[in-house]
Order: structure tokens, then C-alpha cells, then sequence
């Protein structure tokens, strides 16, 4: 196919950039699909030792700032088991 080949990009210098910012952008969401599969609360990988993950969080705070509320003294709405 036209446009593929090195030596073909070497005709066409200006699908030069289109890959970059493709391969850029496609970088960038397998960087945030990972993030996302090893930081998120609701992701477990080992049912094991921690069955549900997102106990851990029912008494931190998720809000970053709040000029009204303190929220760290505001008891979770989630149910207790």
C-alpha cells in the first residue's frame, strides 16, 4: 500500500507528522488504559487476597478541595457489611 513503506514516506514527507501524532496518541492511551487497569479502585486483579478493592476507599476523602466542607468528618454514605 502507498503511503506504508519507508521508502515511500520518503516521497511523501508530509505523512511524516500524521504518523508521530498518531503513534503519539495511541501511546498515550495504552499509557492511560494501563494507569487505569492498575490504579482504579474498582479494578481487582487478585480476588484472593482482596475480594472487594473499593472497601479501601470508603473513608478517604475523593474530593481535593472544598472550601465549605470538611469531608474527612463527614461519615461515608456506603453501607456497612
Amino acid at each position: 500500500m502507498q503511503g506504508l513503506s519507508i521508502e515511500s514516506l520518503k516521497k511523501h514527507k508530509a505523512l511524516i507528522p500524521l504518523y508521530v501524532c498518531v503513534g503519539v496518541g495511541c501511546a498515550g492511551a495504552m499509557f492511560y488504559l494501563g494507569r487505569l487497569a492498575t490504579r482504579n479502585p474498582d479494578v481487582t486483579w487478585n480476588r484472593k487476597t482482596n475480594p472487594e478493592p473499593w472497601q479501601e476507599y470508603k473513608d478517604k476523602q475523593y474530593k481535593f478541595y472544598s472550601p465549605n466542607i470538611d469531608y474527612s468528618k463527614t461519615p461515608s454514605p456506603a453501607p456497612k457489611f
